[in-house]
């Protein structure tokens, strides 16, 4: 289903736009909290020879809750039913990253840091499914960070079955 702005009301669009990035933004921010001091730490981690270098992480996740909150506007784009439901699991799995954060960086939990990471992979699958009944690109536009999710679930898992001292 195409979702084509109405000319009458773009300033009601751009609201709703600057409304999801302000959200979305909080959450990434809520996390990045937790990762003041995450270079540091990442740093004296024993890392499997495929993690990323920890300056990647920061643009990385940058792009992909651009994407994120793009794909919310885009599913309240389509009025009835209500998105509702939706927007629940999404604003659920923006809850689920920002306390990864805090698990792993902040608290150096890392079995429940896994768990939650876990957790945000089905919840990320329930949103794309939900954003895909409603309008197919934002489901669409999830599939990179479920992808990014993917790898860092297994990032997270090497990582804390290589460091049991430090997780």
């Amino acid at each position: 289903m195409n979702i084509i702005i109405s000319p009458q009301r773009p300033g009601r669009a751009v609201l709703e736009l600057a409304g999801w990035l302000a959200v979305t933004g909080a959450a990434a921010a809520l996390g990045a909290l937790a990762s003041v001091d995450a270079a540091g730490f990442y740093a004296q981690l024993d890392r499997p020879a495929w993690a990323p270098p920890a300056w990647l992480f920061g643009p990385v996740w940058s792009v992909l809750y651009l994407i994120m909150a793009v794909a919310a506007w885009r599913v309240g784009r389509i009025r009835t039913p209500p998105p509702r439901p939706a927007w629940l699991l999404y604003l659920a799995q923006l809850a689920l990253n920002a306390l990864w954060s805090w698990l792993f960086f902040a608290w150096h939990l890392g079995a429940p840091a896994f768990a939650c990471i876990v957790a945000l992979w089905l919840m990320m699958i329930a949103t794309i499914v939900s954003f895909g009944r409603r309008e197919r690109l934002a489901a669409i536009l999830l599939w990179p960070c479920l992808a990014w999710v993917s790898f860092a679930g297994a990032l997270c898992l090497a990582i804390w079955q290589r460091n049991p001292a430090l997780l």
